[in-house]
């Protein structure tokens, strides 16, 4: 096997004699992680800031092509290695940013998560990997240096978390809710498949917080979020504080007799918390109301302010009934058929809220 920094007199084709060179020496001493690979993507060095970086010695890899075990678990290609075979169409298969500088040896840069197999942790990568050409044009190496951005990574992943999430209660905010609902909207109306809205009100919330003080209120809210966001399971489910004590639930690919299951569920569970109301005009428990639509978006439907409005309107019928019920879009007109009532009883229709 060839020493560090040496290009083996062994190898096919041009061969150099790097190993006291002062550009090696400098590579090797440098704070940067770098390391060098020839056009047969074999390393010919691996400098001491890689060794740390990476947890992998210069002697594992030094003459193989086994650089990837520094970064990844699973063979697959690094920057490098996509330099060297001139293939920057393969960018986007392996590195979530990324820009090709050129075909003028200007190389490629990318940023990449890496499990960093041999120290067992996880870091957000800056890569830089750019040719070295002889006189001739002909690609002798290959240099890669790294620049590990993990923190700043974190914080600004930390702050985008901030910025989606409502600060009482965990949940995702108004912002996170209009954008998934625009989002999986365009979605039903490509795929044609339901999707389904839950407005989640509590009950005589005013009322309560009048009563318990707002320490008290808060806390409740957290605990009806609790309630609500157990049920948002599946992947592209959105459980949101949507303002105020009134949550909504996002659920893709569902229709509104599922949807309305889910719903009565957590009216169920926040039933069973038994959080003491006691008000003056309000019942023993807190209690919610439970708004439910399902639509499959059509030519003429525009946005999604149709599903907004039809489980709005859900949701004031349920107020209008006696409160602590779930009422489905579809079945309003049933509701007050069933109570007796007449048509020109029933709430008419009006738009209160807009995505």
């Amino acid at each position: 096997m060839a020493k560090p920094g040496r290009i083996s007199s062994r190898a096919p084709g041009k061969t150099v004699d790097v190993a006291d060179s002062y550009a090696v020496r400098l590579m090797q001493h440098l704070v940067v992680p770098t390391f060098v690979i020839d056009p047969k993507r074999r390393v010919v060095i691996w400098n001491r800031a890689c060794e740390r970086l990476t947890g992998l010695a210069a002697s594992e890899v030094i003459g193989t092509n086994r650089h990837w075990q520094g970064f990844y678990e699973t063979r697959r290609p690094c920057l490098a290695d996509l330099v060297a075979l001139d293939r920057p169409e393969r960018l986007p298969e392996f590195y979530s940013e990324y820009a090709a500088r050129g075909h003028n040896g200007l190389g490629f840069s990318a940023e990449n998560w890496c499990t960093m197999p041999k120290l067992g942790n996880q870091l957000y990568l800056a890569i830089d990997a750019g040719p070295i050409h002889d006189e001739a044009g002909h690609l002798i190496a290959v240099v890669e240096t790294l620049r590990d951005l993990t923190d700043q990574k974190r914080a600004e992943m930390a702050l985008k978390e901030l910025a989606t999430k409502d600060g009482l209660t965990g949940l995702s905010n108004r912002r996170s809710f209009d954008q998934m609902l625009a989002s999986e909207w365009a979605r039903a109306h490509r795929t044609q498949r339901p999707l389904a809205l839950l407005f989640v009100d509590v009950d005589h919330f005013k009322l309560f917080n009048d009563h318990h003080g707002h320490q008290i209120g808060d806390e409740c809210l957290r605990a009806i979020a609790s309630v609500v966001s157990r049920h948002a399971v599946r992947p592209l489910d959105l459980a949101s504080r949507y303002g105020g004590e009134e949550f909504a639930l996002i659920l893709p690919d569902m229709d509104c007799d599922s949807a309305c299951v889910i719903a009565e569920e957590i009216r169920s569970a926040v039933m069973a918390l038994q959080i003491v109301h006691g008000a003056a005009g309000a019942g023993d428990h807190v209690t919610l109301s439970v708004g439910v639509a399902s639509h499959i978006p059509g030519a003429v439907d525009g946005g999604p302010d149709r599903l907004l409005g039809a489980a709005d309107e859900a949701l004031y019928v349920a107020k209008r009934l006696g409160r602590n019920q779930v009422i489905c879009a579809e079945r309003v007109l049933a509701e007050f058929a069933a109570l007796g009532r007449q048509a020109k009883q029933v709430p008419g229709l009006f738009r209160r809220k807009s995505a």
